[in-house]
């Protein structure tokens, strides 16, 4: 178990390169706008799945 976080260790300080700070801010700008419009369109589809089922179960009482 101590070799492997050793050579985690051993990699992340050699193998990973971290994005500048202004890509970073990009990325970060992407997938905030991602988020939203994701969260948009689930809100989207549950009101109308909402309102069917709604009319649907009305008709069926009525």
């Amino acid at each position: 178990m101590l070799t492997y976080i050793k050579e985690s260790i051993e990699e992340l300080r050699n193998n990973i390169t971290l994005p500048s700070r202004s890509e970073a801010s990009n990325l970060m700008i992407i997938v905030a706008v991602f988020s939203i419009l994701f969260a948009l369109a689930t809100w989207g589809v549950d009101t109308v799945f909402s309102k069917a089922i709604k009319l649907y179960f009305d008709k069926l009482i009525n």
